[in-house]
């Protein structure tokens, strides 16, 4: 296969409501979508960087910099793509993994689509449907965050993710269990926002037999999350720490998590993703597919990850409403808590025209 170019487009869609975390507040999502030209077709990519480097060191400018001026004219070049060489082609080039992810995914996209093949059965699915969880951001009061849990589980979603942060931990999460009851799946995610001098606040979750705790203290301090394994009950999740099938390998030897959270964006595409899956899976790991404000591309890529067999854990792969009134494909929509897995050709989803004109901000074409 070889590429004939590749288009980047800047798009930017407004969001139902404010998503706070412990690093911000979001009322829009900027995403860079990548477009793949072949003689034999096309394929859709999407990069999760965040407009600004909050999450990660990774966002929007430096990604399409780096996209426009170093990635794709290194697979312009080749005359013999494929998606499995995208990362070889690519490894020259330090870092800047969601970027390469959504170029590699791009690549795959169209590579799929030209054998009339799906994500789901090259990734490796083994199910028809994916449960779904949903995360909620930090509230402004405690009735508001009941109100809102209490409008998921009546959606239908199997599982709650609260977001925290120092001062909103253990009051919403002990308010969530009195209001829901023992039976609902629950989980908090700290997005990096405690240190291991928070240990003690953080063993007063424990009671409340949560699933895990996500990823409390800074991406680099997995010596610290091991030791924090050894001071609370509830199990540790990373997420923003686990950036290859190696650096999973290594936090589990160190016993700094008992579940893993794979978004394919962060670990450098879906081809890498399968192998932080194949990782947990042989260490009898479970892992859940974590989400990054998609549209219903990369919504379409997550939820046929998360069919794979060792996604033993609802993942954030809500439906398309959660964050959108309108994507910029065919929405995905919640059925008795699960959404199905596309089976079309590639992503078994495209943009839907007009509505992806109507919120595209920039386009740029890059050929050889």
């Amino acid at each position: 296969m070889k590429l004939s170019g590749v288009e980047l487009r800047r798009v930017r869609m407004p969001l139902v409501a404010p998503f706070r975390t412990s690093f911000g507040t979001q009322a829009e999502r900027e995403l860079l979508l990548v477009r793949a030209v072949t003689p034999a077709g096309e394929g859709w990519g999407e990069c999760v960087a965040m407009e600004a480097p909050l999450y990660s060191s990774e966002y929007n400018d430096a990604a399409e910099h780096v996209l426009r001026n170093h990635l794709i004219p290194a697979l312009l070049a080749a005359d013999d793509l494929t998606a499995h060489k995208v990362t070889p082609l690519l490894a020259k080039f330090k870092g800047h993994r969601m970027a390469k992810a959504a170029l590699e995914m791009a690549v795959l996209d169209a590579e799929l689509r030209a054998h009339d093949r799906s994500f789901a059965a090259e990734l490796g699915s083994t199910r028809d449907f994916v449960a779904c969880g949903v995360s909620v951001g930090i509230m402004d009061s405690l009735p508001q965050l009941l109100d809102v849990v209490g409008g998921y589980l009546d959606e239908g979603y199997v599982r709650i993710k609260l977001k925290i942060e120092p001062g909103w931990d253990v009051e919403p999460v002990r308010q969530v269990r009195e209001r829901f009851g023992d039976d609902v799946l629950l989980q908090v995610d700290a997005n990096t926002a405690y240190t291991l001098g928070d240990a003690p606040l953080l063993a007063r979750l424990d009671p409340f037999d949560l699933l895990l705790i996500e990823q409390p203290l800074e991406e680099e301090d997995v010596l610290g999350h091991a030791e924090l394994a050894k001071r609370i009950r509830t199990p540790i999740c990373l997420d923003e720490s686990i950036v290859s099938a190696r650096a999973a390998a290594d936090a589990i030897t160190l016993g700094a998590c008992q579940i893993v959270n794979i978004k394919p964006g962060r670990v450098g595409g879906y081809l890498e993703a399968r192998r932080v899956h194949d990782v947990c899976a042989a260490h009898g790991v479970a892992v859940w597919c974590g989400g990054m404000i998609e549209t219903g591309l990369g919504r379409a890529a997550n939820v046929a990850l998360a069919s794979l067999p060792g996604f033993t854990l609802p993942g954030d792969t809500s439906a398309s409403g959660r964050f959108y009134r309108t994507d910029i494909t065919e929405p995905f929509v919640l059925e008795s808590g699960h959404l199905p897995v596309p089976t079309g050709p590639g992503l078994g989803v495209t943009p839907i025209p007009d509505l992806l004109d109507e919120v595209t901000r920039t386009k740029t074409w890059i050929d050889s």
